[in-house]
């Protein structure tokens, strides 16, 4: 591994893959340039499905039960992570159900609806999750 981030531990995540008539749900942070999934850092005591729970009331007020995020298949995303000094990032993506309309919570500037073509917008993960899911024919090219 190369960058100041080689040695250490990488940074652990959850990530809500909402996928709507072929565009990929994207949020971003105040202060930040790049879109990331919504989600985010496990807090002490939460598993994934937890975390990605009380992450999408935070960043999106919506309600999702752990369960039904459990009951998804995750897959896991492995990149740099953005703004991280080359820290790399193992992101665990759900894909599971949440009820309620998101709206940009405090910390969240923006929400955006992306299909491939919006990849330069996003940080290196996300851009792996947008691969993947036009590989599988689920989010649109354009």
């Amino acid at each position: 591994m190369t960058g100041s981030g080689s040695g250490t531990a990488p940074l652990d995540s959850v990530g809500w893959v909402c996928v709507r008539d072929g565009q990929l749900l994207a949020v971003r942070t105040r202060g930040r340039d790049a879109f990331y999934l919504p989600g985010g850092k496990l807090e002490p005591g939460e598993d994934g499905p937890q975390a990605l729970a009380r992450e999408l009331a935070e960043e999106l007020g919506l309600t999702a039960a752990p369960a039904a995020l459990a009951a998804s298949e995750p897959f896991v995303i492995e990149d740099e992570a953005h703004g991280q000094g080359g820290r790399r990032l193992r992101m665990t993506c759900y894909t599971g159900a949440a009820q309620g309309e998101p709206v940009p919570g405090r910390e969240i500037a923006e929400l955006a609806w992306l299909t491939a073509d919006g990849a330069g917008r996003c940080a290196p993960a996300l851009r792996r999750v947008l691969d993947r899911l036009v590989a599988e024919g689920r989010v649109r090219r354009a």
